[in-house]
């Protein structure tokens, strides 16, 4: 029992964490390509969300008296305060050790109920999977919005433990300072040996595109629920792999 203990409370080294964390950059892109496919709003990118929101709000001052709170703008609101909640979630892992395997494995098994939960809710909700366009998003009623909020909120947790693993995939959730630092790297085109603050950027773009795409595939296929349902299956694949990820050496 101690040697579990002592097991699930040490901290993962984080230069070996590049397949889990790669994993969660394949989960933004596949959870993204959902939701973007729907109703054009990204649960894990709240860089455009808040915007949105921002242009929502001057739209009341531009003399045409438009108070009507768009459903477009609903759908942003959601996501960015259930990403908040999420990411909220996450601040548990300090209580536990925000590196330590149990945590990592805990975290990513409550995302996994969220990304369940985001699966059944859109199942009962009885809507589409692809919107035809933005004026007519594919999902508008009230467990539609319950799906969103879980989605993000998984996204949120996700961020925030990514974040604190403290590697080059920084968040796995959003990639423009993830491109902005590749093209700064001053190793960018050095490709006769491997560079750890190079590779592992390009393989976290690589992932978060291939899951993008492998989203969107499977969802003119099985639809939105089944998708979802994959990603949870998924996302507890990586909660078991963070249990063998090696620990961290102490320093001599």
């Amino acid at each position: 029992m101690a040697r579990l203990k002592e097991h699930l409370f040490a901290e993962v080294d984080g230069e070996q964490s590049s397949a889990p964390l790669s994993a969660f950059c394949f989960m933004t892109g596949f959870i993204d390509s959902v939701t973007f496919s729907a109703i054009f709003v990204w649960c894990a990118f709240q860089t455009g969300n808040s915007v949105q929101l921002a242009l929502a709000l001057a739209r009341l001052f531009n003399g045409q008296h438009d108070h009507s709170f768009h459903i477009a703008d609903q759908q942003a609101l959601c996501s960015v305060l259930t990403f908040i909640f999420g990411a909220f979630i996450g601040r548990l892992g300090d209580k536990l050790g925000c590196k330590t395997r149990l945590w990592l494995a805990l975290g990513t098994l409550i995302q996994t109920v969220f990304t369940m939960a985001a699966a059944i809710s859109i199942w009962q909700a009885h809507q589409g999977s692809v919107a035809d366009s933005r004026a007519n998003p594919a999902w508008t009623n009230t467990l539609s919005f319950v799906c969103v909020g879980f989605m993000s909120a998984s996204m949120g947790l996700q961020g925030i433990m990514g974040k604190r693993v403290n590697t080059q995939f920084t968040t796995t959730v959003v990639l423009t300072t993830t491109w902005c630092e590749l093209m700064a790297d001053p190793k960018l085109f050095d490709i006769r040996r491997m560079v750890i603050s190079r590779d592992h950027k390009i393989m976290a773009i690589g992932s978060l595109f291939l899951g993008g795409f492998v989203g969107r595939a499977l969802l003119d296929k099985i639809g939105s629920a089944g998708t979802l349902g994959i990603g949870a299956g998924i996302r507890l694949v990586i909660s078991a792999w963070w249990l063998f990820v090696p620990e961290k050496k102490a320093k001599k």
